[in-house]
């Protein structure tokens, strides 16, 4: 049952909600999906080990990898997950719990009980994994493995596989990559709604910051609540929080910075349920809750681009063509205030956008923020029917392909002033005949602004996730003016 706690700093209500993992018909379903794919062999996917911070008993907070969890569900490292498709079994191959676990970490669930939490009814000590990848292997069957992308699992699985780690390649499966992502970029009704409780939470974690965004804060003050709220109502951030008034670095983690009237802040924060799915969200704050009328202006193009993508996305359209709105509409609106010029097809073309705009309108989101792409990026966001553009100002689209109902992806447009890129292009004359360079030397000093949301492709359209985060600048300055002073601990920062 929800029940309603307020946060006796901020006064807001935030919905709460006991956490519970999927049912294990859900991962059964899931394992029965990839069985019918008609792959032959063996698929197999580990679990990710404890990695230490700082000495070996002393660990970062454990993160499962996504691909085992979205088939096995365990949120615990030693743990492998068999799929075998031509006998249709399934194993966990994992190890018992000991004495010492239950005196250091409580009452545990045995590697037999852990099986049943998933539907696997077939349970294996850990320590004869190697033997069994190894027997398959001399019998020639397939083996399908997914790309590893820690260092201390690649040591595991040469280990496992008697080989070197240059070698490990040889087993990565294309195959399964296509299948995997087939499956988990279609997002169920449990899915949908995780992913709605990780927009809830981003919400109160971006209106916490428009209320503490007021001359004289550092930012590590508003990057340090941020992160609290997504740890108070989940797993924690969906990646490390971007917050800084140098919001013309584009993944600026940077917290240091004393804020100061006349600035803005840019804030990408997301958070992750403890399923794991993922929210993503930006907004841009002016210090002291008012824009400026050089701030609003460029403000409101971002906001129009953002708009418009929203406004057009839906089913059966490439999201590179999304891509292109949003750019043109963004060369549109530089060439309405005089920082840009010419033509706007020309100059789209030609790519003269890039200056302003050097990334992609957005990525797919699900259990990772940039889902899936530790399969690789293309193998996510493209395919035979969009293969990805070379052409500056296109070629940084991390998802370009055709939309289905039950994806999600970002929608995140943005305008910055990199004094160093404006100083190669000018010293290059680089898109001379599109660029107002004169005018843009005096935004220097300006920063950055992002907006993204997340969107669901649903059968006729879309939806933007969560509850609505302030947008608008009558909102965000709204939001800011609800802002009051907060408990600090002089001394500390």
């Amino acid at each position: 049952m929800w029940t309603k706690t307020v946060d006796r700093c901020w006064l807001t209500v935030i919905p709460k909600k006991e956490y519970t993992m999927f049912s294990k018909e859900v991962f059964a379903g899931r394992r029965a999906a990839l069985l019918k794919s008609g792959l032959k062999g063996i698929a197999f996917f580990p679990a990710n080990d404890e990695a230490s911070l700082n000495y070996p008993d002393n660990t970062y907070r454990y993160r499962q990898d996504s691909n085992f969890a979205y088939f096995f569900g365990l949120d615990t490292p030693d743990l492998v997950g068999v799929i075998d498709f031509e006998s249709g079994e399934e194993i966990l191959f994992g190890r018992e719990i000991t004495i010492d676990d239950i005196i250091w970490c409580g009452n545990l669930p045995s590697l037999t009980e852990q099986g049943e939490m998933i539907a696997v009814k077939q349970t294996r000590d850990i320590n004869g994994f190697g033997e069994y990848l190894r027997d398959a292997v001399a019998k020639g069957r397939q083996i399908h493995m997914l790309p590893p992308y820690r260092g201390d699992m690649k040591i595991k699985l040469a280990k496992w596989f008697n080989t070197d780690i240059d070698s490990l390649s040889n087993y990565v499966s294309q195959e399964l990559i296509k299948e995997v992502v087939k499956l988990r970029e279609i997002k169920t009704e449990v899915e949908i709604e995780d992913m709605e409780k990780a927009a809830v939470t981003a919400y109160y974690m971006h209106t916490t910051a428009m209320k503490m965004c007021k001359p004289g804060v550092i930012e590590q003050e508003i990057a340090g609540a941020v992160e609290g709220i997504a740890i108070s109502n989940g797993y924690g951030v969906s990646f490390p929080v971007i917050l800084s008034v140098d919001g013309q670095t584009l993944h600026n983690h940077n917290h240091n910075n004393i804020l100061q009237e006349g600035r803005m802040v840019v804030c990408d924060a997301g958070a992750e349920t403890k399923n794991y799915y993922a929210s993503d969200f930006t907004r841009t704050i002016p210090v002291g809750g008012k824009f400026n009328s050089r701030q609003s202006d460029i403000y409101n193009i971002v906001l129009k681009a953002n708009m418009e993508v929203i406004k057009n996305t839906r089913p059966g359209i490439r999201y590179f063509d999304m891509h292109t709105l949003a750019v043109r509409t963004i060369i549109e609106g530089l060439n309405a205030v005089g920082l840009m010029k010419g033509n706007v097809d020309d100059a789209l073309a030609a790519g003269a956008h890039f200056l302003f705009m050097p990334h992609g309108l957005g990525h797919a989101m699900g259990m990772d923020v940039h889902d899936m792409e530790g399969l690789g990026e293309n193998n996510v966001g493209y395919d035979a029917e969009t293969p990805r553009s070379t052409k500056e100002g296109f070629k940084g689209l991390r998802c370009g392909k055709i939309l289905k109902p039950g994806m999600v992806v970002t929608d995140e447009p943005g305008i910055y002033f990199i004094p160093t890129l404006i100083d190669i292009w000018k010293a290059e004359g680089k898109h001379k005949e599109f660029i107002n360079y004169d005018k843009v030397e005096t935004f220097k000093d300006f920063g950055g602004i992002r907006i993204e949301d997340d969107l669901l492709i649903t059968n006729d359209g879309n939806r933007v996730l969560g509850r609505p985060i302030p947008k608008t600048v009558a909102e965000v300055e709204t939001c800011c003016a609800e802002g009051r002073e907060w408990m600090r601990i002089p001394g500390i920062i």
